[in-house]
């Protein structure tokens, strides 16, 4: 088989895992309720970046951003752009969203896109590595999700109780605990952090 070859076939596969992680965790579990009616209608766009450096990642990322903006919304309203390759630590991938805040700042698609972010051992500050409410910012894979403002904007008119999203779903993950969310089994598929540093303040 040719290196195309395997490398489509990887791709195929993380994308396979990251949307079963949307319609297992996030859709049924109603972590997000906007994510249903998007993934339903195929306008949850999956990308694969195989970058080893920020620099290269950065220019994945700028050509995700550029297609997103360019593309209509009703054909493609949002981006999951997997990271199999790198920032497997989770405070290097924090560290690394500001690079990405500057990128959207440098393309002129700031308050017209944004970048949001998950994370095979996402952890919020204060928190322990196993606590369950983590879980809802954790992925197969570290994931850089691309927004358009003007969605969030109608989620939030659609859905005036967003606030509430958040400590909802810390209610619905204590519940079903640790052992629960890994029967569902969506993750992660890297390694685990080695670091030994304290979690900083997570973006929202």
């Amino acid at each position: 088989m040719s290196t195309e070859s395997n490398t489509a076939a990887t791709d195929a596969a993380i994308i396979a895992a990251t949307r079963r992680w949307v319609d297992v965790a996030v859709i049924s579990l109603n972590l997000c309720p906007f994510a249903k009616a998007v993934q339903h209608k195929g306008q949850v766009h999956y990308a694969v970046s195989h970058a080893q450096s920020e620099d290269a990642l950065l220019k994945d990322l700028a050509r995700e951003l550029l297609a997103l903006a360019d593309a209509e919304r009703a054909v493609r309203d949002t981006t999951l752009l997997a990271v199999p390759d790198m920032l497997q630590d989770f405070l290097d991938f924090n560290d690394f969203l500001a690079l990405a805040d500057e990128l959207l700042e440098r393309l002129g698609l700031a308050g017209e896109l944004q970048v949001a972010d998950f994370h095979p051992h996402y952890q919020f500050a204060g928190t322990e590595p196993d606590d369950v409410e983590n879980c809802t910012n954790r992925a197969p894979y570290p994931t850089l999700h691309l927004l358009r403002e003007s969605s969030i904007d109608q989620a939030v008119e659609a859905f005036p109780q967003a606030s509430d999203i958040f400590e909802r779903n810390i209610e619905v993950l204590r519940a079903m605990g640790m052992e629960g969310w890994r029967a569902l089994d969506v993750g992660p598929a890297v390694q685990p952090s080695t670091s030994t540093n304290s979690p900083r303040e997570a973006r929202e």
